[in-house]
């Protein structure tokens, strides 16, 4: 702006210097003259600093294309950075659930062959000495005596490992035998009230009554799975399945109630995709 300003004050100095040696004598011209040359010396140095600054900013813009694209450079590559760090935090936390997992699963098993092996130093400490061999007559051969009770899940044998209890009573529940699985796993609880799948058997003592159309005996079930195994991984079912049960019993609002607890406190589990579809098909239920 002020290079313009200064150009302009010497273009009027020019016009005037031309316009009075019209009316000056010949001394006054050459005055003139040389004043006019001087002027013009001036507007070629001034034109000649607007060009370096012209070149100037020329070289100040291409600075700043370059910086602009240095700092995107840059922050590409602090982006990338953190987004391979989180990949590498993700994976390692992945990993960490995995051992965890697995190191609980270790756990469980070397707590139900504990029991077992108990059971067994137990099993052998009780047998008595070997008794003489008789020969049968052939009308006791083969045999049997009809009153002899017969063993069931809910009246275990004597000496019995966690394992092969679990199995007997758990093939009732998977043959539609409820009420017999009922017995069986509340047996099982008393028998081993430490075996990791105690509260497994809590909670399967609600499905073989939930199965059995009892309902409300189911719910009673279910709740004790939450109030004696707090801290297990069966608790989300057993809200789930206290869900059903009421929705079944068409009681919608303790039915919402269960379903909306797995869904709020326990997001991440299985049960809560199920209930949220549970809260979708009851929410204009009364």
């Amino acid at each position: 702006m002020r290079l313009m300003r200064k150009s302009g004050a010497l273009a009027a100095g020019v016009f005037t210097v031309v316009s009075m040696t019209a009316l000056f004598p010949a001394s006054a011209r050459a005055d003139a003259d040389k004043e006019h040359k001087v002027i013009m010396a001036e507007i070629r140095m001034l034109q000649e600093e607007q060009q370096q600054v012209r070149a100037v900013l020329a070289n100040l813009s291409e600075t700043l294309k370059a910086l602009n694209t240095r700092l995107d450079t840059d922050a590409g590559r602090t982006q990338k950075a953190f987004a391979d760090q989180k990949l590498v935090i993700d994976g390692v936390a992945e990993a960490t659930r995995i051992l965890r997992e697995k190191a609980d699963e270790t756990n469980v098993r070397i707590s139900s062959m504990g029991q077992e092996l108990q059971t067994l130093r137990q099993t052998v400490a009780s047998m008595p000495a070997p008794a003489p061999v008789t020969i049968p007559s052939t009308t006791d051969a083969g045999v049997t005596d009809p009153g002899a009770p017969a063993p069931s899940p809910g009246n275990p044998p004597a000496n019995i490992s966690p394992t092969q209890m679990w199995d007997r009573v758990y093939a009732s529940y998977t043959a539609g035998q409820y009420d017999l699985a009922v017995e069986g796993f509340q047996s099982y609880i008393r028998t081993f009230p430490t075996s990791p799948q105690a509260d497994d058997a809590q909670l399967y003592t609600g499905y073989s009554l939930y199965n059995a159309g009892k309902y409300q005996e189911a719910v009673a079930a279910l709740q004790r799975v939450i109030s004696n195994y707090p801290q297990s991984d069966s608790v989300p079912v057993a809200y789930y399945k206290m869900g059903l049960s009421y929705e079944a019993m068409k009681q919608f609002e303790p039915a919402r109630r269960a379903f909306e607890t797995v869904v709020k406190s326990y997001n991440r589990s299985n049960e809560a995709t199920l209930a949220q579809q549970a809260l979708v098909r009851i929410q204009d239920k009364k």
